[in-house]
């Protein structure tokens, strides 16, 4: 333990801080230029009104309320919220905050283990690779992620108390952990298995189970069962709110071939990182001498680390801490049609760098070659990982950008081929749009949203019958899409049918009540038809969500007061 460093063990410390923090800097500033990906982010900013409400007492009822986008991530809306109310829609600050969370959890990451272990270069190691491994641009650069890069912030800090709380226990520094805790939760509920990381420490480097020896297991169970009950809680909240209909479902056995084939793929790509994507598409067939591979490696390393255990402890937390942690996101539970994805490396990532900054230097025996080798092999191994890192991020900076590296990447990948095409489409780019709509729909038969871009596309052609048949095709597979009903409404009112048009939005406002551009569009055949009382509600609402334009035009004309 760390208790009293000497003024040279300070500026070594300080050093190591701001070298990672500089590096970190160089690494990711060029993110506060980026744009927002049109993947999930209109969903959590661009097109939420709610994040227009601000720190406000509507805006904490609902932050406190909601279980949009399928989670209850209280802590993550008002971080959004405070960010609108600094930044508007200018992407950039939301970046810059994302980074600025990175940051501070990667140097909780290193005063974590200086303090447990005494040692500063492994824990600089552990804290560098966290911080500039590639894998963790995705949970960086990407402003959805904030909910990742947020709870990474608070279980970096319960961990942090929780190593204070064993130093001198009291039921105030336990309390402070348990809310740390929480508040981990409250942004994503990932870190579920953060209490067996604490009896993980404890174990090593904290040493706490030998001063328990006779009754370790009540010791632990007394200590650690506020946190497990937490955990239980939202594990059993987010499998009931997490409704979400993959795209396909996959059989168990699928996915338990996937989950260790992507084990292994996770940690291939941690020595190295390569063809990183947005979205991995969950693979068509996995060969059977993958899935043996896979568990031949899993049990090998998992039958090591629990041998030497006692001898190398190190090894078992560190194996532990990245299985235990990545379980939760392996996909075994299925929620999307990916195989993997990058930001689940985000925490998990710790575990190996634990292993790699305390079993690495049991290959050189002599102390002084030792120190020489490793001390240059890590500066090196840092500088490669900063450079991928700043590679990767530079995909990030646009949606066309990061879907056109993500069909680099992969392959038959439907999901990144209807992102481009959304981009396209915003772009102008109506006929290429339409190629990677015809990709995605060839690829996965009853993608509803590359239905709806591709008929999009043919109304920027001026092919109505063609967008009007893509519009129909994606509300026969999705009867409540109510983006396919808004856009449809819209070539009604471009053919004159106001009928029908109205019909269409009204269904578009029944299925999206604060859609702004549904209610003005609905508002305006009202108006038209001479219905000026709910026509001029349509738009003062419409206004209340932040459009004003139809009813500013409407008091000019003096439809509306």
């Amino acid at each position: 333990m760390l208790n009293n460093p000497d003024i040279d063990l300070k500026k070594q410390i300080l050093i190591v801080c701001i070298v990672l923090t500089v590096s970190t800097l160089a690494v990711y500033w060029q993110v506060s230029q980026f744009d927002f990906i049109n993947l999930d982010d209109d969903v959590y900013v661009t097109a939420n009104s709610h994040i227009k409400l601000g720190i406000t007492p509507e805006g904490l009822r609902w932050a406190f309320t909601t279980t949009y986008a399928e989670f209850w991530q209280p802590l993550m809306w008002l971080s959004l919220m405070l960010d609108y109310q600094f930044y508007g829609l200018n992407a950039g600050g939301y970046h810059m905050t994302n980074l600025i969370l990175h940051i501070m959890s990667s140097l909780l990451l290193f005063w974590l283990f200086v303090r447990m272990t005494g040692t500063i270069w492994r824990s600089a190691f552990i804290a560098g690779l966290f911080a500039l491994h590639p894998l963790h641009v995705e949970s960086v650069a990407w402003i959805t992620e904030r909910k990742d890069v947020l709870s990474a912030f608070f279980g970096m800090l319960t961990l942090c108390l929780y190593v204070y709380y064993t130093e001198k226990p009291a039921i105030r520094r336990y309390s402070l952990v348990l809310l740390c805790f929480l508040c981990a939760l409250m942004s994503k509920p990932m870190v579920i298995t953060l209490p067996v990381i604490m009896i993980l420490l404890d174990y090593w480097p904290l040493k706490r189970f030998a001063s328990h020896k006779t009754n370790f297991v009540l010791f632990q169970l007394k200590e650690k069962l506020p946190f497990f009950v937490l955990s239980l809680v939202f594990s059993v909240m987010t499998l009931f709110l997490h409704s979400n209909t993959p795209i396909e479902r996959f059989p168990l056995g699928t996915r338990l071939a996937n989950a260790l084939v992507s084990l292994v793929t996770y940690l291939e790509k941690t020595f190295w990182p390569h063809d990183m994507a947005i979205f991995y598409p969950f693979p068509m067939q996995i060969p059977a001498w993958q899935v043996m591979g896979a568990s031949l490696l899993i049990l090998l390393i998992s039958a090591a680390v629990i041998l030497t255990v006692k001898r190398l402890p190190y090894l078992f937390v560190g194996w532990m801490w990245f299985v235990i942690t990545i379980a939760p996101v392996i996909g075994i539970i299925q929620d999307s049609g990916q195989a993997m994805a990058d930001r689940y490396h985000y925490i998990p990532s710790i575990g190996i760098g634990i292993m790699m900054a305390w079993g690495i230097p049991l290959l050189f025996p002599n102390e002084n070659r030792r120190n020489y080798i490793l001390s240059a092999s890590a500066i090196v191994f840092l500088i490669i990982m900063s450079f991928l890192t700043w590679q990767q991020c530079g995909y990030w900076k646009s949606s066309v950008e990061v879907f056109k590296n993500a069909l680099r990447a992969t392959k038959n990948n439907f999901v990144a081929h209807n992102g481009l095409a959304t981009a396209l489409v915003v772009e102008g780019k109506s006929t290429e749009a339409i190629y990677h709509c015809n990709e995605a729909i060839r690829l996965y038969p009853h993608y509803v949203d590359a239905y709806n871009n591709r008929g999009i596309a043919y109304y920027q052609l001026g092919q109505y019958q063609q967008a009007m048949k893509d519009y129909n095709e994606a509300i026969r597979i999705r009867p409540n899409f109510a983006d396919a009903y808004y856009n449809r409404g819209l070539i009604f009112t471009k053919l004159g049918e106001d009928q029908p048009a109205f019909n269409d939005f009204n269904m578009t406002l029944r299925l999206k009540p604060n859609d702004t551009d549904a209610l003005i569009n609905r508002g305006v055949i009202y108006l038209n038809h001479g219905y000026a009382e709910p026509g001029c509600r349509d738009a003062q609402k419409a206004c209340d969500l932040g459009n004003c334009r139809m009813l500013e035009t409407a008091k000019g004309k003096g439809l509306c007061r």
